[in-house]
């Protein structure tokens, strides 16, 4: 079940993602970097339009990608990266599109990265990524020692600040605002979805707390005894890790036990073990 629903969450993501660059991005002429923006950029300047020069970068630098790093590349970024390169082909074959949707780029542009930065993310969230230019990117870390981050970002700059050339004023400063707002956008995005709840409570009747969360949540609970400073008196501490939708039941569960009980609440992205997130 768990298996499904990773796969399906990946397809949408696919989806967005495709969406996001075909009916927003390749008709503004926005290249906020990757194979997309080079894949604007020449369908711009050639009688090939945008779909087929992705696909055909796409499988480039998967080549590429093989001759250096072998099986490393991966089935899941091998798939998730000509899935998305056909789908934008069938949009330009079934839905062609001859100028923007509408007359507001802005507003197109933000649905042009919430799209894809959310399609994006659920994507690298399934384990696994959408090829193109983190290729080049971590080829330039093998062969040069620069930073994965900073070689993605020269390299998406470089690409961004084309569209100054092959568009104009307007598309240039729109592309360099996007890549901005992506770098932001994907890092948030993945955060959200993997965004657990930790609980520390100090209780007096820490088996029933501690029952509900095994049998009413299926999480684990680790308890150790704690004595406050101030009343020297004896209590027990109880740490355990919940998703989201679970916390506000825990919460009042706890307010139900024990209305003393003092309770501390942290969000954390970073979840790993059984139940949560595999290392």
């Amino acid at each position: 079940m768990k298996k499904a629903k990773r796969i399906l969450f990946m397809h949408f993501g696919i989806v967005l993602l495709s969406v996001g660059v075909y009916f927003f991005k390749i008709p503004n002429g926005f290249s906020t970097g990757g194979v997309t923006g080079v894949g604007t950029i020449l369908g711009a300047l050639t009688p090939i339009s945008s779909g087929i020069w992705i696909w055909v970068l796409n499988i480039a630098l998967l080549v590429v990608g093989f001759a250096v790093f072998g099986r490393k590349t991966g089935f899941k970024t091998v798939y998730c990266s000509m899935m998305y390169s056909a789908l934008i082909y069938l949009f330009e074959y079934f839905v062609p599109l001859k100028s923007p949707l509408s007359n507001q780029p802005l507003l197109e542009l933000v649905y042009a990265m919430l799209l894809t930065s959310v399609g994006s993310a659920m994507i690298f969230n399934s384990g696994a990524s959408s090829g193109g230019t983190d290729i080049v990117a971590l080829i330039l870390k093998q062969y040069s020692g620069i930073d994965v981050g900073k070689a993605l970002l020269c390299v998406d700059f470089v690409v961004a600040a084309s569209a100054f050339f092959v568009f104009d004023v307007t598309a240039g400063l729109f592309s360099l605002l996007g890549l901005f707002a992506k770098a932001f956008l994907v890092d948030s995005v993945i955060e959200s979805f993997n965004t657990c709840k930790y609980f520390i409570v100090i209780t007096t009747r820490p088996e029933e707390i501690s029952q509900y969360i095994i049998n009413g949540l299926h999480h684990g609970v680790t308890t150790s005894k704690a004595i406050g400073e101030y009343t020297h008196e004896e209590k027990t501490m109880i740490h355990t890790v919940c998703k989201r939708a679970e916390a506000i039941k825990l919460r009042e569960k706890i307010r139900e036990i024990d209305p003393k009980a003092f309770t501390v609440i942290t969000t954390s992205s970073e979840i790993i073990g059984r139940g949560f997130r595999s290392v």
